[in-house]
Parts: structure tokens; C-alpha cells; sequence
């Protein structure tokens, strides 16, 4: 069974410092939705709420339509899995993971059925007798999630839990929570600042900023329509352009910069009037080489330096006013064409660039 998840104007404060500002949102019953940000933004705040490990400040939350004010976290229809997984290591595979169960009273037989079930629901079956320390950490991962579904929460909360795994397990371990998930049928809600692990899993993704959310949509709306500067910014790499707005026709604008001037797509969320300070976002792989004679997004640059990344060259050049500017170029295994200190033109469509009003970018 799954339930939804309301935030009503939260709001969470220590002392002088507020965490979480005004958070406002559903997720619904069944999705797989991620709160994204860098550390210190509040995400971990918002979770601890949620579970309630934390108490708020003003605002609700309601999980299945009833409000939890009051209602402590071990009552509560949720779990929550630590980053440090927090496994019992005296306790075999089964018994860490119906160690609720235990506490219910239920009997070994009734536990170990369960435990067998669960294990077959995240791909481990006949482990239940090893030990922890004979697992994998992507074993352990899975352990971890059976045994908070063991206690059957209607919402699991998940606090950044592959932080500590190495990339390829990372990656092989975002797949397995997502079907896992799937399988489950029940409400999860992940906390990460990777954004790899936010938009490849998620159904939805919120992206936090200083205690407040900036942003709420699916993850390639996400991505390719970011509503601000540090959405934009923080998702994926950018290349920021800052201007100032001189024309504009509804759904396309051009933009005066240091660098030259751009035309680009608008955002529906965002007003924008002939002189406002802007900024044009364009992201690396939608860069391309040009030809001075082309017309359109033309930028001078000189090549500073290349680094190779298996499917991809990133190119780092930087134009004629010393802005940086990052571009990603397909590996067809071809040498490198370009050297260091060469001088060359870039470009881009009007389609792959969006402009947005200035504030504030994620640090680098």
C-alpha cells in the first residue's frame, strides 16, 4: 500500500537560521520522487520532517490525507533508510531484515517466510543466512531496503543511501531502487545531491536552493526547461552568458553580451521585459564547431584544453573577454582534431539556448 505525500507551507528554523522555507508540494501515492540539491539546501531537513525526527517550525504534513502533527516517527507509515545503512552485524541476512517483525512478536517461521519474500523482491534469494559482513555494498544496499519494507511503511525515505559506493556500483544500484520500487508498488522519496541518481530514477524531481524549491517537474523537463539561473546552473553542466534583454516576440529573445549577441528560446515561467538583466544558458553538448560565414550564435574562442572521458572530448575554451566555456564532443575515435591555443568559432541554435532572468548560479 502506498500513500501520498502533502507539504503545507513548511517551514523549519534552528535558533536564527531557517533549513527549510515555505515548502509547498504533493507527491503522489506509487511515485519515485527525489529531492536534489547541494549540501547545506535543506533536503535532509525536509526528509527528517517527513519521517518526524524533526519537528517543524509553521506548515504540515500529511501522509495518506492525515495530518502528522503530533504523531511520532515510530508511528508514522514511514521508513527511512540512513546513508550508513545502520545494519545489525551480529544478525544474519534474515534476521536483520525481519527484525521488525521480531518486535511484533511474530514467530521465527512467520519471519523467515517473510524475509524469504523480500529477498526475492530485491533480488537476493537464498541469502538469508550469510552474514553482513559477507555482502557486497550493493547487497547491503538491497538488505537495507527489504528490511525497512519488512515493517510495511505506505512511504520509504531514503536519505542519500549510495553515497558511499563506487561509480559503477552507483549506477548498476540506481536501476536495481527503481525497480525494486516498481516492484514494491510504495511511495519512495530519495535525498541526493548527485544528479545522475535524481533524474535517471525519479518520476519526479524537486530542486532545492538555500532552503526553498526552485523547481518541480519530471526530469527532462527538468533538464531541457530549467524555470531559473541556479536550476539551470546546478543540473547538468551550462554555459552561462549574461546580458541584458533588447528584443522579444513571446517565445524567442535576443540578448546583448560581452561576448556578442544571442538569440534564444524563452521560459513560460519566467517574465522578461526589453532591458532586463538575463542570462543565456547553453549546455555543452549542444555546442558545436562553425564556420565564420555561418550566421546565427557565433562565438570566437581559443582552445585552452581537452580532457577525455571514454564517450566524450570536453573541450575548455574560452572567448575573446576571457569567459570560459565548456563544450562536449562525441568520440568517434578519431584523434583529437584541435590543439591547445588554437583559434577557432563555435556555435549554437536558437533552440538549444534559454534565457533567464539573473540570479543566483550554483557554485562550481
Amino acid at each position: 500500500m502506498s500513500a501520498d505525500v502533502q507539504l503545507e507551507n513548511v517551514s523549519v528554523r534552528f535558533g536564527d537560521f531557517t533549513a527549510v522555507r515555505d515548502a509547498s508540494l504533493t507527491i503522489q501515492g506509487g511515485e519515485f520522487f527525489s529531492f536534489l540539491g547541494p549540501s547545506g539546501c535543506g533536503k535532509t531537513t525536509l526528509l527528517r520532517t517527513i519521517s518526524g525526527f524533526q519537528e517543524l517550525s509553521e506548515g504540515r504534513v500529511l501522509i495518506g490525507g492525515r495530518d502528522m502533527a503530533g504523531i511520532e516517527a515510530n508511528r508514522r507509515p514511514t521508513a527511512l533508510i540512513f546513508q550508513n545503512l545502520a545494519l545489525f552485524p551480529l544478525m544474519s541476512v534474515w534476521e536483520n531484515i525481519s527484525f521488525a517483525l521480531e518486535v511484533r512478536g511474530e514467530s521465527k517461521q512467520q519471519r523467515l517466510k517473510r524475509a524469504d519474500e523480500l529477498l526475492e523482491l530485491v533480488a537476493l534469494p537464498g541469502q538469508g543466512n550469510k552474514r553482513v559482513d559477507e555482502l557486497s555494498g550493493g547487497q547491503k544496499q538491497r538488505v537495507a531496503v527489504a528490511r525497512a519494507l519488512c515493517a510495511e511503511p505506505e512511504v520509504l525515505l531514503l536519505d542519500e543511501p549510495l553515497s558511499a559506493l563506487d561509480l559503477k556500483l552507483r549506477q548498476h544500484m540506481r536501476t536495481e531502487l527503481r525497480a525494486i520500487q516498481q516492484r514494491a508498488g510504495i511511495t519512495f522519496i530519495y535525498i541526493t545531491h548527485d544528479q545522475g541518481e535524481a533524474l535517471t530514477m525519479s518520476d519526479r524531481v524537486a530542486v532545492m536552493r538555500q532552503g526553498m524549491i526552485d523547481q518541480v517537474s519530471d526530469s527532462t523537463t527538468v533538464y531541457d526547461h530549467p524555470e531559473t539561473a541556479f536550476v539551470a546552473s546546478f543540473v547538468g553542466g551550462n554555459n552561462a552568458f549574461p546580458g541584458r534583454l533588447t528584443a522579444a516576440n513571446g517565445t524567442e529573445a535576443t540578448i546583448d553580451t560581452p561576448d556578442g549577441t544571442f538569440s534564444a528560446r524563452t521560459s513560460s515561467h519566467s517574465a522578461l521585459a526589453v532591458g532586463d538583466e538575463s542570462i543565456v544558458f547553453v549546455r555543452p553538448e549542444s555546442v558545436f564547431f562553425a564556420q565564420e560565414s555561418e550566421q546565427g550564435n557565433l562565438v570566437e574562442v581559443t582552445l585552452v584544453s581537452q580532457e577525455f572521458e571514454g564517450h566524450f572530448w570536453h573541450l575548455v575554451l574560452e572567448t575573446q573577454g576571457g569567459r570560459a566555456v565548456r563544450m562536449s564532443v562525441m568520440n568517434d575515435g578519431a584523434p583529437a582534431r584541435y590543439q591547445p591555443g588554437e583559434k577557432l568559432t563555435i556555435g549554437f541554435s536558437t533552440t538549444n539556448a534559454i534565457v533567464l532572468p539573473k540570479g543566483e548560479l550554483a557554485a562550481e
